[in-house]
């Protein structure tokens, strides 16, 4: 049998940049060569995507002067497209109308169009919030992963928390606001946020993640400068209340229409919480540990993996997830944090560690997620796309 073309893409506009390199990177090493033959796909700082021999390494060292591979998109950051076979530059050269450009005699993108399944690994912000699973979609390409509408939601924690809040999965009390509210009158949402949760809260931007922008505040001045951080990130962000001694417990949800949930791990962070620097900066004794599995009863964990699938399933879930819990140490409590849709295949990640001690070693589940992606499409493909109403054409109009 021939072997499945898989385009791997990373990178991207995001504040998680590195995060995607480093996930490609194992994914990458890790895919059977005797089944697949890989495409490396990259996306750059600004927004440029390259392809080809060389691409990982290239945005590791964010130094394209000697790359002469095809550009298939553009710089958005200049509303134009770039012409292909030649890569412009990162710092700058001509750009061509806006809109998206045809360059059909360009050897490399003639080679990426034959494609089999694509296996985006992209964290953050255009990646992982439904805005690539739209274009693969219309491009008809089966990919890994969750779709436009369990992306988006995911992504985006205050309409995440206002869904799953409708099935009866419990979160913790928040409070959101958009930028230009916080510019225009910030003692009123200081106010708003003392009124109804007090402190300390975490201040978080609502697409984002990887803990980056979001703070722990203990007080108005640090809820200012939270507040502050977060917008820089996204035009609308929360304030959530900290839940009392609370642990981070992970789940890994694997399956299409019957997920399957994996043992829970827990997460000691380095740091007062889970911030960016306690998961990918801190080595050696000061590293952030995880355990796993986690010291849970049976109920508990019992709780926690129903908790996981039913998320998962609420906002249409598909191929993989981490779905991370808040489990107070005072109360007993769990509450629902988020859903990480892309979640991170670095080596020290807990998605692929979680499933590792389920039983999964990590090759076998870059096979299963491969394969739970063509089998959603293969599903999808039996949905009928066009309809002509009674006496008002039928096939061959364009």
């Amino acid at each position: 049998m021939s072997k499945i073309r898989v385009a791997v893409i990373f990178g991207g506009r995001s504040g998680e940049h590195e995060v995607s390199l480093s996930s490609a990177q194992s994914v990458m090493a890790a895919l059977d060569p005797a089944k697949y033959e890989v495409v490396p796909i990259g996306i750059t700082r600004r927004g440029t995507w390259i392809a080809g021999e060389g691409t990982l390494q290239a945005l590791m060292n964010e130094d394209f002067s000697a790359t002469r591979q095809a550009a298939i998109f553009a710089d958005p950051s200049k509303q134009g497209v770039w012409s292909a076979p030649a890569l412009p530059p990162e710092s700058g050269g001509a750009d061509t109308a806006h809109g998206l450009a045809a360059a059909s005699r360009a050897e490399r993108l003639e080679a990426l169009s034959r494609v089999d399944v694509v296996f985006p690994v992209l964290h953050g912000t255009f990646g992982e919030d439904g805005t690539v699973q739209g274009l693969l979609e219309l491009s008809g390409v089966p990919y890994v992963g969750g779709g436009v509408l369990c992306s988006a939601l995911a992504m985006d924690k205050i309409a995440f928390k206002d869904v799953v809040k409708t099935h009866g999965i419990p979160v913790a009390d928040y409070v959101w606001t958009s930028r230009r509210l916080w510019l225009v009158d910030r003692e009123a949402v200081l106010d708003q946020v003392e009124r109804q949760l007090g402190y300390p809260v975490f201040t978080k931007p609502a697409n984002l993640g990887s803990s980056v922008g979001i703070s722990k505040c203990h007080n108005r001045n640090e809820l200012r400068d939270g507040l502050d951080e977060a917008v820089r990130y996204d035009r609308r962000v929360m304030a959530e209340w900290a839940v009392p001694a609370a642990r981070e417990i992970e789940v890994s949800v694997l399956g299409n229409e019957e997920p399957s949930a994996s043992v829970p791990g827990e997460v000691i962070p380095s740091r007062e919480f889970y911030d960016y620097a306690a998961k990918y900066l801190d080595e050696g004794e000061q590293a952030s540990k995880l355990i796993i599995p986690a010291q849970l009863d049976p109920a508990t964990q019992g709780l926690i993996q129903e908790l996981a699938v039913r998320s998962f399933r609420a906002i249409d879930g598909a191929g993989m997830a981490r779905v991370d819990f808040l489990l107070s140490r005072e109360t007993g409590d769990v509450y629902l944090n988020e859903i990480n849709t892309i979640p991170g295949f670095t080596p020290i990640s807990m998605y692929p560690k979680l499933w590792e001690a389920s039983g999964v070693p990590y090759a076998r589940l870059l096979d299963w997620l491969i394969d739970l992606a063509l089998e959603r499409h293969r599903e999808n493909q039996r949905s009928e796309r066009v309809f002509y109403p009674r006496g008002q054409g039928g096939p061959g109009l364009v």
